[in-house]
């Protein structure tokens, strides 16, 4: 069992390397042919899945202290099927890249990622004269092409990392790609990363009414540093808006990841905030509610759900109805582990509604493995009268590495017996 305490946190961090660029440069590097040297890149059991996946399509990965030594010597079909444990990120991204093969290729996962949602990523794959066959649109999935490219249509309201998939993937198609987004594009900074980790990597994307992919395009191979990653940033963050004063160091303005967006939350509800060259350091302040709109920064909802849950007033988090498919169905998994904990917060179908209270009561925690339930719950320890308990806290690793370590360091008193 775990016990969280509280406490005041104080004390500088760097935020943990990226998964999101992780995942990517792994792929990049591996699709291009030569060695690329990926610097500072999150080593965790997601980002080992993308790895272990392309290994078995022919790249040669060696990971020598804080750098991974790629070769990619031309991807091929894998032997066998792709099991991608956790990661989400992984399946999605590599169903276009396998769509490239001639022969099939089975990608699953564990039970959650078999909830998964596939069918608009499926249904363009096919469009595109992909075989693709699934259990209602829902992982195990198998996928056999060749890819002809050409042009199609995705709908854009539950995943970002479908168009993800197809961006990255349409070079090594058959024909030029053009892709239609319909019903609106949630999670977009997250496609703006993967348009610009392509040029870094030698391709091309035209952007107009869509997406446009000229085949035959190569990625090459290159030296590549992966960028902190603000949304494992954010819990840290809003610790020291809740009790104490963080300073986090390594922050980069023209990174166009979307939670970034912290910082403004952050000082729209009233923290103590200052960005100053490459620091932001947040203090405790009187915090106040405020309305958010996450449709953009879904990864974020879970914390900002407990800055909000002390703050003085009514809060709304609203526009992310896609929460409901991520490790766990986060709206009601975020709601349900506050109201444990004694706030007053009711979800809705696209976010949820608080009402601050003074103080959470603490109590006992079932994260269900997510680990931005995790985390969060950690962090309301700091607001809460009496320990929150939790058993392992393990899937704190899949994004953030250190994370108990690093909340002890700062002054979080904690005790672990697991």
């Amino acid at each position: 069992m775990n016990e969280f305490s509280g406490g005041s946190l104080n004390g500088t961090f760097r935020a943990p390397p990226s998964k999101s660029y992780t995942h990517r440069a792994i792929i990049l590097a591996s699709v291009a042919k030569g060695i690329s040297t990926i610097r500072d890149p999150l080593i965790s059991l997601d980002t080992i899945s993308t790895m272990d996946a392309m290994t078995a399509m022919g790249a040669v990965i060696e990971q020598r202290g804080n750098e991974l030594k790629i070769i990619g010597n031309g991807i091929r079909t894998p032997a066998g099927t792709i099991d991608v444990g956790n990661s989400g990120t992984t399946i999605r991204l590599l169903s276009g890249i396998v769509s490239s093969f001639d022969s099939s290729v089975t990608l699953t996962g564990d039970g959650s990622i078999q909830k998964r949602p596939m069918q608009p990523l499926l249904d363009a794959l096919s469009g595109m004269g992909v075989s693709c066959t699934s259990d209602n649109g829902m992982p195990p999935v198998t996928i056999q092409g060749p890819n002809n490219g050409g042009n199609i249509s995705i709908q854009g309201n539950i995943s970002s990392q479908f168009i993800s998939s197809l961006i990255m993937s349409a070079p090594l198609f058959r024909n030029d790609t053009s892709i239609r987004v319909e019903g609106g594009t949630v999670s977009r900074p997250y496609i703006d990363i993967t348009v610009r980790m392509m040029k870094d990597f030698g391709v091309n994307v035209t952007e107009y009414k869509g997406f446009r992919i000229k085949t035959g395009q190569t990625y090459r191979p290159r030296d590549y540093r992966v960028p902190g990653d603000m949304s494992s940033a954010a819990f840290p963050l809003v610790g020291g808006a809740l009790s104490g004063s963080v300073t986090m160091e390594g922050y980069e303005k023209d990174d166009p990841q979307g939670d970034k967006a912290i910082v403004d939350i952050l000082k729209e509800c009233g923290a103590d905030v200052s960005v100053n060259d490459e620091k932001i350091t947040v203090s405790r302040n009187e915090l106040k509610g405020c309305d958010v709109d996450m449709s953009n920064i879904p990864d974020l909802f879970p914390i900002v759900a407990v800055l909000l849950s002390t703050a003085k007033g009514r809060s709304r988090l609203y526009g992310a109805p896609h929460l409901r498919f991520k490790e766990s169905d986060r709206i009601l998994s975020t709601t349900r582990m506050l109201n444990t904990l004694g706030a007053d917060i009711v979800p809705t179908d696209d976010g949820c509604i608080i009402n601050g209270v003074e103080r959470l009561k603490g109590g006992n925690i079932e994260h269900l493995g997510d680990h931005r339930i995790a985390m969060s719950a950690i962090i309301a320890s700091l607001v809460s009268d009496s320990r929150i308990t939790m058993d392992d806290t393990e899937c704190c690793s899949v994004s953030f590495p250190g994370f108990i370590d690093a909340m002890r360091r700062m002054g979080m008193v904690i005790s672990c017996t697991d």
